[in-house]
């Protein structure tokens, strides 16, 4: 009985180790590390346009919060992932979805950070293929950087910039209403 009781808790230890959340087609981690911080996931949903899935999304915290302007307000390392699940998303649609959602996240007032928008946009300087993956992070200490399937692509300073771009996903007017309540987790 011992040897089963040893068996089962290894088997249940491996699987809270590698634990997924099925969001769409993907399967996103419970738990990321970046900056040498864990991060759980605090929610997430499918970001959809013209009843298409465009991407799986989700919203990782140090520790889970359901208030969105305090999530975009803080100086913490946090981080969205995107699961890309359609064809449709192209390089030059996210570049104008980044754009567009900028634009909303400051009134209209994007002038303080259009370099930096520019800077981070250019960092996705390949065509987006279903499957990929794309994590924003917020690393204190280091800035807003983008990774595409593991691998840092490029990062932009200020905490300005990261309340603008979380702003995007979590803001008063976000990308997708549905999105921003399940990255809150309701």
């Amino acid at each position: 009985m011992k040897k089963f009781s040893l068996l089962f808790l290894t088997f249940l230890l491996v699987l809270s180790a590698n634990a997924q959340i099925k969001i769409g087609e993907s399967s996103l981690p419970e738990k990321v590390t970046f900056n040498g911080e864990s991060l759980v996931f605090n929610g997430g949903g499918i970001r959809t346009k013209f009843f298409f899935d465009i991407y799986a999304g989700a919203l990782y915290l140090k520790k889970k919060s359901n208030k969105a302007s305090a999530i975009a307000n803080a100086d913490e390392t946090m981080a969205i992932e995107l699961h890309i699940e359609s064809s449709m998303m192209s390089r030059s649609k996210m570049a104008g979805a980044l754009r567009d959602g900028f634009d909303k996240a400051t009134n209209g007032n994007v002038g303080p950070i259009k370099d930096r928008v520019e800077k981070f946009i250019g960092f996705i300087k390949d065509e987006i293929e279903v499957g990929q993956v794309y994590d924003i992070v917020y690393e204190k200490g280091k800035g807003s950087v983008i990774y595409k399937d593991g691998k840092e692509k490029g990062h932009v300073t200020g905490l300005d910039f990261k309340k603008a771009l979380f702003n995007i996903w979590l803001g008063d007017k976000p990308a997708d209403k549905g999105l921003k309540k399940g990255m809150l987790g309701n």
